[in-house]
This record gives C-alpha cells, structure tokens and sequence, in this order.
C-alpha cells in the first residue's frame, strides 16, 4: 500500500505559483520581492511532492517514508502507530506519527505525517497499517 499527497492538490498549487509568478511584473519592487518569495515557496512544494512520492508504502517487512534526504525504512517489530488530534486557534488537526524508539534511551526514529503529505486521512491510514503489521498482537 502507498500513500502520497494527491495529484489534484499538486496541480492547484502549480497553478497558483505559476499565477504568483506571472503576478511579479504587475506590482511594484517590494511587492515583487514578497510575491517572488510566495511564488518560490508554493513551487517548492510542488517540487517537493513530486520528487516524495510514494510519501509513505508499507509492505510485509516494515514502513518506508520518503524524504528529500532519502527514505526511512521503519520495521514492523519496532514500529508504533498513533493518530494524535490537536486543536490551534480553533482548528481541528490530525496527524499519522510512527515512532520506533523502545525505551528511555532508545534514539528512536519519529515520523510524524498529515492529511496533506499522505493524501488521506491520518485515522484511515493508521487503521490499514495496524492491520498489514505482521506482529502486531490480536
């Protein structure tokens, strides 16, 4: 199974960083310059989730999570599987975190993923991981 941001939100964000490029030459200097650096910024993610997908697979052997600096393979015996919910200024968030750390010392490994970087809901996917791990006890 895998799991990526979803095509049509890539494609509206290119389309709103190529609109914020094409914006720079109606505005004046200091408007270019903050309407640059918004336009860079939205083609960055857009960059970045092409080049991260899958963003999260599970397979028979454990996780693997795609960075740009590479990808994290996470084992299944080692792996815990949370959803944590949040509430800032009063908007409801939830987030996918797998950790593998065991104990106090353990310099474990915590990925933590929102609805936007796994293209569902964080809730969803945690339920289908518990159900393809291997080891996880009935």
């Amino acid at each position: 199974m895998t799991w990526s941001p979803r095509a049509a939100e890539t494609a509206a964000l290119a389309v709103v960083g190529l609109g914020l490029t094409l914006g720079v030459v109606l505005v004046d200097p200091l408007g270019r310059v903050l309407v640059g650096a918004g336009a860079l910024l939205v083609l960055a993610l857009v960059v970045r989730d092409l080049l991260i997908r899958p963003r999260l697979s599970a397979g028979p052997d454990g996780v693997d999570v795609r960075r740009l600096t590479g990808v994290v393979h996470l084992p299944w015996g080692a792996l815990r599987v949370s959803v944590r919910e949040s509430r800032r200024l009063g908007v409801r968030g939830r987030t996918l975190e797998l950790d593998t750390a065991t104990g106090v010392d353990d310099d474990g490994v915590l990925v933590v993923l929102g609805r936007r970087d796994l293209g569902a809901d964080p809730g969803e996917v945690a339920r289908r991981l518990r159900g393809l791990d291997p080891t996880r006890r009935l």
